[in-house]
């Protein structure tokens, strides 16, 4: 199983293969900015990741919309929109 780890002093955790990114999170007790509730329509969620961009799913045309729309560089992900599928070290400018 994959684990999310954090760039700061946070401890990581495992989380099934294609779990969602936002959800993981949120149930983890991590805060996550969205407005929409993971509907993709807000684009807040982005999280940026600092290490195994390569172990997350593609980006669907509603993050492709989203990073467009909202300026978001290639290292952020639209959290609602991503699938863990390895391991990963995200970070947040609100954390």
């Amino acid at each position: 199983m994959p684990w999310i780890s954090f760039k700061k002093n946070r401890p990581p955790f495992e989380v099934p293969v294609g779990a969602n990114l936002m959800k993981s999170l949120l149930d983890a007790g991590l805060p996550v900015a969205s407005s929409c509730d993971g509907d993709g329509v807000c684009g807040k969620c982005k999280i940026v990741i600092t290490k195994g961009a390569d172990n997350l799913s593609r980006e669907n045309e509603t993050e492709v919309f989203l990073k467009e729309k909202n300026n978001i560089p290639a290292e952020m992900r639209i959290s609602c929109q991503t699938q863990v599928l390895g391991d990963v070290t995200v970070d947040a400018t609100y954390w």
